[in-house]
C-alpha cells in the first residue's frame, strides 16, 4: 500500500544548503554534521542521548540500575506468559525472572521501580514506516483524510476554504484522501470546480494515487498526450482518451511536486524530530523507514539525528539508491545488522515497489476486481528479476511490496531464481502481501520469506473489499496471518504511517477480532490469531525482520533494554478494547523515552 513517492522532496536535501552549517567532527561520532541534524540544531529540537556513550561494564554484573517489579511483565520469549521482574545494567537486560530471583541484583544504587499493576513488555516495534516522508507530508500538506473528514462533501468544502484564502497561482497541496471511504475517485472537473484559480494537489492515503485540476497539469507541463513513464508512472485518461486527473506511481506523482515550497533545514528538522517523539509517545521504540530515497548527506544526517532519537531508527533503501549504503557497509545490514555507533541507526535492506494499490485497483491480481480490470506490475517479471539479482549482487536481503496476488507470484518466483530458500543474507520480506492465496504461503515457507501486513487494510476497509473489490471469498484471506500461524511462518504488522496513523496496538487489536470499522462486520474470522501471536508480530518477530532479533523484540538477559509500559494487559482487556489500552511509558536503551 505504502510508497515514498514524494522522493522528489528528498533528493532536494543535498542541495539545500549544507554550506550553512559548518562541518563538524565530535567526539562521539566522526561523521559530518548532516543536513537533518543540523536542521534539528538549528530548530532547538533536542532529546536525550539514548542508548550511546554507556560504559564498558562486563555482561555480567552485581547489580543492576533498575528492577522493574509489581505489574504483569511479559518477556515474549520462553515458556511462561509472565515474569515477576526484570532487572537492567547499562542498558541492557541482566535479570528476568520470579521477583525473588532478580532482587538478588538489586544494590543500593538500584533503582526499584513499582509497575503498580502496569503491563511491561518488550518495546513495541513498527517495522514499516515512512519516517521522512510522514514528517514532511504532515508539514506541508493540508490533512484532508478519515475521520478528520467523513464525508466527500466535507472534504469539498475543505479544499474550496483553502482556496478562498490563497493567493491566486498559488499551488495547494492536500494529503489524506481515501477514496473507499470518502466517496470514490476524485474528478478533474470537480477539482476544477473548486479551484479554478490554483494548481491543487489531492494526495490519496494509499500514497499510490493523487487527484490533480487542469491548472496543475498546466503549471506542471504535462502534455496531452503523455504515455506511461517508465517504473510505473501513469496519467489516467477518460473513456474519449482526455486526461482525468488521476496520476499514479512515483515517476508521474513527482512531476507534480514543482509547487512546493523550499525545504528548510528548520522545517526537516522539527518535522522529523516530532514524528519520531509521536512514535515514542505511542509505545514504539524502533522504527523501520520502508524504503529511503537517500542521498549520502541525508544518510549523514539520519546517522546523527538518531544519536538523539527517542527510538531508534532502521531503514531499508529504495533500489534506485541502493549504491549510497555502500559507506555503511561496515556497520552490517540484512541478517549482520548492527547499529552504527554512537547512534540508533541501523541498515537492514533494498526496497522494491512491485505494484499499486488494491483501493485504487493499481494492485496486480490474477483474477479481475469486481468492477472489472486486474491492475497492473510496476515492472516486468524480467525486469523484476535482474532488480532483484543486483540486490542480491550487492549483498543485501530484499524488501518487496507487493499488493496483489500476481505481484506476489512474480516476486517469489524473482526470489527462488535468485537467492534461494533461507538466504545467508538475512529474511527476504514481501510488503503488505495483502491478497495472498494458499499456495503462495507455502511457498513463503519454503523459501524462507516472511510477510508484513498492514493490518489496518481489515479496520479500515474490510467490507469495502469485501463488497466493492474482491467479493467474501477473497477478501476473507487479505492479510492472512491465520495461515502464517499455522504454517509457521513469522510475520509482522506495520502502520505504514502516513497511510494509516501512527501506534501498532490497533494492530493487534485488527489481527485478533478481525473486526472492520466502517460496518463493525468481522471479515475471515479463519484468520484471526491470538493476542501472543498478535504481540509477537510487534516485537519479536519485527526485530527479526529488521535484523536485530539478537538485540530486541523480547525480554531476554544481554539484549537491549527498550521496553514499554501499558496501563493495562493486552490479555485481560476485551478484545475489542486492546487499541484503547494507554500507553505509561517508553524505553530504550535503559534510559525513558517517554512518558
Amino acid at each position: 500500500m505504502c510508497r515514498s513517492c514524494v522522493s522528489e522532496l528528498f533528493a532536494d536535501l543535498s542541495r539545500v544548503g549544507l554550506s550553512r552549517f559548518e562541518l563538524s567532527r565530535t567526539a562521539d561520532s566522526g561523521t559530518r554534521r548532516g543536513f537533518l541534524i543540523a536542521a534539528a540544531a538549528t530548530a532547538g529540537a533536542g532529546a536525550a542521548s539514548l542508548g550511546v556513550g554507556r560504559s564498558a561494564r562486563a555482561q555480567t554484573v552485581a547489580a543492576a540500575d533498575l528492577i522493574f517489579r509489581g505489574g504483569a511483565i511479559v518477556p515474549m520469549a520462553g515458556a511462561d506468559r509472565y515474569a515477576g521482574a526484570v532487572a537492567i545494567a547499562d542498558g541492557r537486560i541482566v535479570g528476568v525472572g520470579s521477583e525473588q530471583e532478580v532482587m538478588n541484583l538489586k544494590a543500593a544504587s538500584t533503582r526499584v521501580i513499582d509497575l503498580a499493576g502496569r503491563t511491561l513488555l518488550p518495546g513495541l516495534i513498527d517495522p514499516h514506516q515512512h519516517t521522512g516522508v510522514g514528517a514532511v507530508i504532515t508539514s506541508l500538506f493540508d490533512d484532508v483524510g478519515y475521520p478528520r473528514y467523513r464525508t466527500r462533501q466535507a472534504v469539498f468544502e475543505a479544499v474550496r476554504a483553502k482556496a478562498a484564502a490563497a493567493p491566486k497561482g498559488d499551488w495547494l497541496y492536500f494529503f489524506g484522501f481515501d477514496n473507499l471511504l470518502q466517496g470514490g475517485e476524485l474528478t478533474i472537473g470537480e477539482l476544477d470546480g473548486l479551484a479554478p484559480d490554483h494548481p491543487v494537489m489531492i494526495y490519496y492515503n494509499n500514497m499510490h494515487t493523487a487527484a490533480v485540476n487542469s491548472a496543475a497539469l498546466k503549471a506542471a507541463k504535462i502534455p496531452d498526450d503523455v504515455g506511461p513513464l517508465p517504473g510505473g508512472g501513469r496519467f489516467r485518461r477518460d473513456a474519449s482518451g482526455k486526461l482525468n486527473g488521476l496520476v499514479d506511481e512515483e515517476p508521474a506523482l513527482r512531476r507534480m511536486l514543482v509547487g512546493l515550497p523550499k525545504l528548510t533545514p528548520q522545517l526537516i528538522g522539527k518535522a522529523t524530530f516530532d514524528w519520531l517523539k509521536r512514535n515514542a509517545a505511542a509505545g514504539i521504540t524502533a522504527v523501520h523507514e520502508a524504503g529511503v530515497p537517500a542521498t549520502g548527506e541525508l544518510l549523514q544526517g539520519y546517522e546523527r539525528i538518531a544519536a538523539q532519537s527517542p527510538c531508534r531508527i532502521s531503514i531499508s533503501l529504495m533500489f534506485p539508491t541502493m549504491a549510497t549504503g555502500e559507506p555503511y557497509r561496515q556497520f552490517g545490514r540484512g541478517a549482520q545488522a548492527t547499529q552504527v555507533p554512537n547512534s540508533l541507526l541501523s541498515f537492514y535492506a533494498i526496497k522494491i515497489i512491485g505494484d499499486g494499490s488494491n483501493q485504487t485497483k493499481t494492485a496486480a491480481q490474477t483474477i479481475p476486481y469486481l468492477s472489472g480490470g486486474k491492475g497492473e506490475l510496476n515492472q516486468e517479471p524480467a525486469e523484476l528479476k535482474r532488480m532483484v539479482a543486483e540486490v542480491k549482487a550487492a549483498g543485501w536481503p530484499v524488501s518487496i511490496h507487493a499488493n496483489g496476488d500476481a505481484t506476489i507470484d512474480a516476486v517469489l518466483d524473482a526470489i527462488e531464481a535468485v537467492y534461494g530458500a533461507h538466504p545467508a543474507t538475512g529474511i527476504n520480506r514481501i510488503e503488505h502481501c495483502t491478497i495472498a492465496r494458499a499456495d503462495q504461503i507455502a511457498r513463503m515457507k519454503a523459501l524462507g520469506v516472511q510477510p508484513s501486513f498492514l493490518m489496518n487494510h481489515v479496520h479500515l476497509y474490510g467490507a469495502a473489499y469485501r463488497d466493492v473489490l474482491f467479493g467474501p471469498e477473497r477478501a476473507n484471506r487479505m492479510d492472512a496471518a491465520g495461515d502464517c500461524v499455522k504454517a509457521g511462518i513469522p510475520f509482522t504488522f506495520h502502520t505504514d504511517s502516513p497511510v494509516t496513523r501512527i501506534g501498532v496496538l490497533q494492530l493487534v487489536q485488527t489481527a485478533v477480532t478481525r473486526r472492520c470499522l466502517v460496518d463493525n462486520s468481522v471479515v475471515g474470522a479463519e484468520q484471526a490469531v491470538s493476542v501472543t501471536d498478535a504481540l509477537k508480530a510487534v516485537t519479536i518477530h519485527a526485530a527479526g525482520q529488521i535484523g536485530l532479533q539478537d538485540r530486541l523484540g523480547s525480554l531476554e538477559r544481554g539484549k537491549e533494554a527498550d521496553l514499554t509500559i501499558l496501563e493495562s494487559d493486552p490479555y485481560k482487556v476485551e478484545p475489542d478494547k486492546i487499541a484503547e489500552i494507554k500507553v505509561s511509558e517508553t524505553w530504550v536503551a535503559g534510559k525513558k523515552a517517554s512518558g
